[in-house]
């Protein structure tokens, strides 16, 4: 096990972190603010792909295709909420569990019927697809660099608009005790579908950067929304500061736990025995962590409600 492999393995799960981030922080303020449990999320992070594949074989411009992809998929986010989520805010969580989760297998089929039940291309932008020599023995691909810088600069913003602006100062007051916020004369309804929006905006971009690298295809929102949920639950929710923190602890964790156990177990293993178990212990690394935070901090690491 070698230093450049840990500090590949650490990038790789750096990007998988920021990515998670685009998806949690849309999510905890849905759930914090909203006190809404919303399973179809993860369809708009699959439509943010399928649209960004679409646009940019279109206008054969990916940046143009991102751009268009976020609007789009903000939009269509935005009118979800204010024809169909609406009505489930007072329902209790069960409600809302099988509302959302109805709209899942609705978004699942329409995009089955658009674009056909096969995965779809997304190429990585020409200019974007070689190497970059970031050590004398490491050369880490441009395209991973780039998400990581996107994903950075979307926090960096997030960060700024939640903590620099009023439409922010509505958005913690709402995460932080929603009836005091009413009482001093928010508009609710407004703020809802303007989070909402951005949650939905976050999540398309999470797609379109991933689409090159991940493959477009139905469903594939369901396994990444289920780590979404893992970084809301560690952070805390309603949390955007605990949403980056938990995202960046279980997209290291799960990355290096996947490469490094199974190649540590090599070393004290059979070789089949270390190739089944390996992965195994691997992929339950999140959930163990998941476990002993809730053990020590019930409420996750920066809970927004008091």
């Amino acid at each position: 096990m070698t230093a450049t492999l840990v500090l590949e393995q650490c990038l790789n799960g750096l990007q998988l972190g920021l990515m998670l981030f685009l998806l949690a922080a849309g999510l905890t303020l849905v759930l914090g603010i909203m006190d809404m449990i919303n399973l179809a999320h993860g369809s708009l992070y699959m439509v943010g792909a399928y649209l960004t594949a679409t646009f940019s074989a279109a206008t054969g411009s990916f940046p143009a295709a991102i751009a268009l992809a976020v609007v789009c998929t903000a939009v269509i986010g935005m009118l979800l909420e204010v024809t169909v989520l609406r009505t489930l805010y007072r329902r209790d969580h069960l409600s809302q569990v099988l509302a959302t989760f109805a709209i899942i297998l609705i978004a699942n089929e329409v995009v089955r019927i658009a674009w056909g039940p096969q995965p779809i291309l997304l190429n990585t932008p020409a200019a974007l697809s070689g190497p970059v020599q970031l050590l004398p023995d490491l050369a880490y691909p441009s395209y991973r660099l780039v998400i990581i810088a996107s994903g950075l600069a979307v926090a960096l913003m997030l960060y700024f608009l939640v903590t620099r602006t009023r439409m922010g100062m509505w958005v913690r007051a709402g995460a932080s005790n929603r009836e005091m916020a009413l009482a001093m004369g928010v508009d609710v309804r407004r703020v809802f579908t303007i989070v909402f929006g951005i949650g939905a905006a976050l999540a398309a971009l999470a797609g379109a950067l991933l689409g090159p690298i991940l493959a477009v295809q139905v469903g594939m929102g369901e396994s990444i929304l289920i780590l979404a949920f893992v970084v809301v639950v560690i952070g805390g929710i309603g949390s955007v500061r605990g949403a980056l923190v938990g995202a960046l602890i279980v997209g290291i964790v799960d990355t290096m736990s996947r490469s490094l156990v199974p190649m540590t177990l090599r070393e004290f293993l059979p070789p089949a025995a270390a190739s089944n178990l390996g992965p195994a212990l691997g992929s339950i690394a999140i959930y163990l962590l998941m476990a002993a935070v809730l053990f020590w901090r019930p409420r996750g690491l920066f809970p927004a409600r008091g």
